[in-house]
């Protein structure tokens, strides 16, 4: 089954934040422990001071820590209700992704986005990532949590995740303008090329 967008963000609307991510199951600290780790990780391939755009920021668990890092930050979420959790001086703007380019006015310097591509089906993923491709500038990054398989499968349900093989993900990028680096990350990392 195909889900839409909206079906997506309204299922992730309605969630308790608890299902949102396995590490507040643990405890907060140890959620926002994730968090900065990230965002000391991101620091080390993002340019001091870049404009940086986190695509699926939820309530800030990573844009905040890239804020206190020196990063012009701007938290964008699809989901009202979570973006109100969203309670610091980051900037926030609510978009789906496919309209990302208008809702900054301009492009970003860095995209990333993190745990929102695999709750999405392929069609609205790929949506998505066009979205965000056409918001960073040429040259900018993306880092996109976009998970892989040798078997690769949709999944049913926003909390079964989507898979794509490196040969999909790769005919995608070459068609929407993104190119592959190879930057040690756990996350995919692409550049937006002309």
């Amino acid at each position: 089954m195909t889900r839409s967008i909206a079906e997506t963000v309204q299922a992730w609307d309605a969630a308790d934040p608890a299902a949102l991510h396995p590490f507040r199951a643990i405890a907060e600290d140890v959620y926002w422990a994730s968090g900065r780790n990230h965002a000391d990780l991101l620091s080390t391939v993002l340019p001091a001071g870049s404009r940086v755009v986190d695509f699926g920021c939820g309530d800030g668990r990573v844009a905040v820590p890239l804020q206190a890092l020196g990063y012009s930050v701007i938290g964008v979420d699809a989901a009202p209700t979570i973006l109100a959790r969203l309670s610091t001086d980051v900037q926030a703007e609510l978009s789906n992704g496919t309209d990302l380019l208008a809702t900054l006015g301009g492009q970003a310097d860095a995209i990333i986005c993190i745990g929102v591509l695999p709750s999405h089906g392929r069609d609205a993923a790929a949506d998505i990532i066009n979205g965000l491709r056409l918001a960073t500038r040429p040259g900018g990054l993306l880092i996109l949590d976009w998970p892989t398989s040798d078997q690769p499968a949709e999944g049913e349900t926003w909390q079964q995740p989507t898979t794509w093989s490196v040969d999909q993900q790769d005919l995608l990028c070459q068609e929407i303008g993104m190119q592959r680096l190879p930057l040690g990350l756990p996350w995919a990392a692409f550049e937006a090329v002309v």
